[in-house]
This record gives C-alpha cells, sequence and structure tokens, in this order.
C-alpha cells in the first residue's frame, strides 16, 4: 500500500520538490498539494492523506492551528510539520498542537522519506536538534507532576523503549538499542499508547515528561 501524502507549503519552489520527492519514491505518493489551508476540510477529503506535511507559516490560518483542527477532526492523519524555524516557542507549540513529528527543512530527501514512513508506522521522528530542545522545554516549563508510574503498570521494557522515544529515537534505532526486532518494538509502543491512554508517540513523550514516568 503506498503512503498518501497531503503537502502543506506556501513556497511553490518547496513545494514542488516535496512533491517529486513523494512521487519518486516507492511506496509514496502525493495525493494532494496545496499553498495554503484555507478550506482545510474539503482539501483532506480531496486528497484523503496518510499523513500530511505541514508548514507552519503560511498565509491565513498557520500549521499549528491546522494541526490542532486535524488532530481533533481527522485523528487517524499522522501529521510532520517541517520549516526552517529552530525557534523554541514554535516547537514547544507544534508539539503540543498534537504534531507526531518535527522535522527541519534543511533535512535531506532520504532522511524526509524516512521520517514519512517513521510517523506513518506511528512513530515520532524528530532531528537529534529538535528533540533535544523538546526535552530540555518540557523539564524547564513542564509543571511538576508526581509520578503516576505506579498506576499506568509500564513494564520495565516498556519504560526502557518510553525513554528511548523520549530522547527522540526512532523505532528503527530503539530495536537495535535494545537488541530487539523492530515488530517487538512497535509492539511495546502499541502496549505503551494503551496503559498510557494516548494515540501517538507525541502525546506518549509529552505524558512520560510530564509525569516523570521516565
Amino acid at each position: 500500500m503506498e503512503i498518501r501524502v497531503a503537502i502543506f507549503e506556501d513556497n511553490k519552489l518547496m513545494r514542488n520538490g516535496f512533491e517529486a520527492i513523494c512521487d519518486g519514491t516507492s511506496g509514496i505518493t502525493s495525493s494532494g498539494v496545496f499553498p495554503d489551508c484555507s478550506d482545510l476540510d474539503y482539501k483532506i477529503r480531496r486528497s484523503d492523506p496518510h499523513v500530511v506535511l505541514m508548514d507552519i507559516e503560511m498565509p491565513g490560518i498557520n500549521g499549528i492551528s491546522a494541526t490542532q483542527h486535524l488532530v481533533k477532526h481527522w485523528p487517524d492523519i499522522k501529521i510532520l510539520i517541517q520549516t526552517v524555524f529552530e525557534d523554541d516557542d514554535k516547537i514547544f507549540a507544534a508539539i503540543c498542537s498534537g504534531a507526531s513529528g518535527y522535522i527541519l527543512k534543511s533535512t535531506s530527501p532520504a532522511r524526509l522519506v524516512e521520517a514519512i514512513n517513521e510517523v506513518f508506522n506511528g512513530g515520532s521522528p524528530m532531528s537529534p536538534f529538535i528533540a533535544s530542545r523538546v526535552l530540555k522545554l518540557f523539564q524547564q516549563f513542564a509543571p511538576p507532576v508526581q509520578s503516576d508510574d505506579e498506576k499506568y503498570l509500564l513494564s520495565q521494557r516498556e519504560k526502557e523503549v518510553l525513554s528511548l522515544m523520549v530522547e527522540g529515537f526512532n523505532f528503527h534505532a530503539i530495536a537495535e538499542k535494545s537488541f530487539i526486532s523492530y515488530e517487538t518494538v512497535r509492539t511495546h509502543v502499541k502496549r505503551i499508547y494503551k496503559k498510557l491512554h494516548v494515540a501517538s508517540a507525541s502525546e506518549a513523550v509529552v505524558k512520560a515528561i510530564r509525569q516523570r514516568l521516565v
């Protein structure tokens, strides 16, 4: 099955580049290419994407507001934010909006393709720079909450996997570091989602940091 990707990007050159990358990669296709988020629901119905590649700064509705809308009304769609910004506030807002991943536009085409596959398969791709900033931001700004570790009944292996997710590692990297298979990692992650009552990797990471689970 091909991964359908809807692209929201106001820069025509970059928009065309993202489209070419998707259409030139086996297993991925661009199902819709848009310069803004106006008539967002119509564009989503028309393109029927599995993954949305979302720019932050666009005329009219910005990418963070659009992400919040999609998370609420189209919860099955995975959202990968891609931007030139390294601004802490925008990183924080994007992750809290429910985006499943956040990478910079300076990311190579090969890494973009990898991130699309990761987010489609339930991962939370972030560049190492972004992951470290997110961790520091939550440590700095998240209010202290007493650990609910016992309430969630996470196994030791699930805690290890969740800890690596917080550090920004993708599922393949977690499998290598934990000496287990990729499919086993996915099984652990599904159990983590169920126990934490979350639906995405970004939500799991936020909850883990806020409630000091790792």
